[in-house]
């Protein structure tokens, strides 16, 4: 049983980052591996309540409490046992989840809430470390074929576990490599992309087939879809980038969405191209967007040598700790978060909204004009009201824009399967996570909209059930999500 006295004992503590003269010299992760004693005392935290409200914070059911004490006791081998039997891929969440979890922690309604993440991407580096990643190919095939369109979190738990249970697997990828945001998206500060290949190499080993550079929709139709496949998941993501095209000055040079800086970075740190066209080596850099995006392009610019960095944020400064009356426990809170870029330098801008992007004179940016802002919520209707005479410029040579995305792109293979894409700029899917098109299924953000990596693999495992049940196969496969469901918040 737990140690009913393990979180009196011990406070919350993580391991110490990299420090920060160090790491912005490099791309290495910022965490290093956190020693044993550390990872073991965190876990005697946790109480292992008669209610695990942990369960409900985590679409995935992570079973958080049981893997918490085989840790504790030091049974690395049955914690990665436990930990893999709802996670595919502990060791991405690990490092890339918010971890609402950690906010539905039953500690957290009076003390600090167990390290549960930092536990999980131990368990994960224990598990490759001393070679408990193995595949896990099918005993026998089920002469069932499917077809994955996209190879981030979402396509690959599908992969993984549609193989697993004997049907041949082809994943179809754009990109030249595999992993989607996981591979170009995210700097390897985050997650160094040794870690995903290290996973790529177990689902090659259960026999899925990966195609890269395969544009589905042009370099194949729906009909060759539809011809060699039984069955067909969407999840190519919701990359469709939100802009502002009705600001001023929106065209000048040096005015970028995220993704188009962010993208050949991660391109040059993998050797694969030896210079980036956005670079923001020696310039004045703004960021529009205090979220996960934005901490990334934060990140990439110190590393590339920016002169200065300001992020920019239209939500006024939110609190350090949890306001119960608006957020309660166990509903996800709006506090304060900051990255492990923030403390490498830059400075942050709260409840301001961009006004224009200011010309050089010859079609550049140099500054962008800002002016305070009003933010109200008035019967769940959010209105944001401009201060008269707040106005003023900070200089800018780049101008990055990280204010989410829109939905999934418009792309022909979706007209060759006439399926619309919704309001929200995904595809809708009835409860058997099925589109408006016979065997055609759709999971990730390319269903849910741009969310967490942890949504995505919940995702993913969810829509190789239904497949697996379309397809007439025995048994069923773990299903943690209805294709309707939201995540806990207030």
């Amino acid at each position: 049983m737990p140690d009913p006295n393990g979180f009196l004992r011990y406070e919350r503590q993580l391991p110490k980052r990299r420090p920060v003269p160090v790491r912005i010299r490099d791309w290495r992760e910022v965490y290093p591996p956190a020693g044993e004693e550390l990872i073991r005392d965190q876990a005697t935290r946790c109480m292992d309540c008669g209610i695990p409200f942990c369960h409900e914070g985590c679409p995935l059911g992570n079973r958080i409490p049981d893997w918490n004490d085989l840790v504790r006791t030091g049974a690395w081998q049955a914690a990665s046992e436990a930990l893999h039997a709802t996670n595919n891929f502990p060791e991405f969440t690990g490092r890339l989840c918010p971890a609402p979890c950690e906010a539905a922690c039953v500690l957290g309604i009076s003390d600090d809430p167990v390290t549960i993440k930092q536990v999980e991407v131990e368990i994960a580096n224990h598990a490759f470390d001393l070679g408990y990643v193995t595949p896990q190919p099918a005993p026998a095939a089920s002469g069932f074929k499917v077809a994955v369109v996209g190879s981030g979190p979402a396509g690959l738990a599908a992969a993984q576990q549609l193989a697993r249970a004997g049907h041949a697997v082809t994943v179809f990828e754009r990109d030249d490599r595999i992993g989607g945001l996981l591979r170009y998206g995210i700097p390897d500060f985050k997650i160094e992309k040794s870690v995903v290949d290290a996973r790529l190499d177990q689902l090659r080993a259960e026999g899925v087939e990966f195609q890269t550079g395969v544009n589905v929709g042009v370099d194949i139709t729906a009909d060759d879809l539809r011809e060699r496949f039984d069955a067909v998941l969407l999840a190519a993501g919701a990359l469709a980038g939100r802009d502002t095209p009705e600001t001023r000055g929106r065209r000048l040079n040096g005015v970028h969405l995220a993704m188009e800086h962010l993208v050949p970075s991660n391109r040059v740190v993998a050797g694969l191209q030896e210079t980036t066209p956005i670079d923001a080596a020696g310039k004045h850099v703004v960021i529009i967007g205090g979220g996960d995006t934005g901490a990334d392009c934060l990140g990439v610019a110190h590393r590339q040598g920016a002169a200065g960095v300001i992020q920019l944020d239209q939500y006024p400064l939110p609190p350090e700790a949890r306001a119960a009356d608006l957020h309660p426990w166990p509903t996800w809170p709006v506090i304060l978060r900051n990255y492990p870029a923030h403390e490498e330098g830059g400075d942050r801008v709260f409840g301001v909204a961009v006004q224009e992007f200011v010309d050089d004179g010859a079609g550049n940016v140099k500054a962008i004009r800002v002016a305070e802002v009003m933010v109200e919520r008035v019967d769940g209707v959010r209105t944001v009201t401009i201060v008269e005479g707040t106005e003023r410029d900070l200089p800018a040579d780049l101008v990055l824009l990280a204010i989410g995305f829109e939905g999934t792109e418009q792309q022909p293979l979706l007209d060759q399967f006439a399926i619309t894409r919704n309001r929200r700029g995904v595809l809708d899917a009835d409860a058997t996570w099925q589109t408006s098109a016979e065997g055609v299924f759709v999971a990730g953000d390319m269903h849910k909209g741009a969310s967490l990596i942890v949504w995505a693999i919940a995702e993913g495992r969810s829509a190789a059930a239904a497949i697996h049940s379309y397809l007439g196969a025995k048994g069923d496969l773990p299903a943690p999500v209805l294709s309707n469901a939201q995540p806990l918040t207030a």
